[in-house]
């Protein structure tokens, strides 16, 4: 199966891009304590401020999106690496026998 086009990544990107610029792209919201909560020291068994959960940030989705290549690939360099040592273990054994 062919991969997508660089031309047709590239308009998905720069869709993102306008997309975040506009605002349609949602921030985290920040948790922010209450003057009550911030004064004196913390008793022990009070639970710390809640914090709002970790949304990627745009920039890091763009990455992922551009790098969604990599681990295949990666996969591949293994597999070809993997039967290389191999071969090389099977001559390193083969050799000596014929040769000596």
């Amino acid at each position: 199966m062919a991969k997508k086009s660089r031309r047709a990544k590239a308009k998905q990107r720069a869709r993102m891009a306008r997309a975040a610029e506009r605002g349609h792209l949602q921030q985290p919201a920040v948790v922010e304590e209450s003057p009550s909560q911030q004064a004196g020291p913390m008793p022990a068994k009070q639970s710390p401020a809640k914090v709002s959960p970790r949304v990627p940030s745009s920039k890091t989705r763009d990455l992922t999106g551009r790098y969604q290549y990599v681990i295949p690939e990666m996969k591949r360099i293994g597999i070809i690496a993997g039967a290389i040592i191999l071969v090389l273990i099977i001559l390193s054994l083969v050799l000596p026998s014929i040769l000596g």
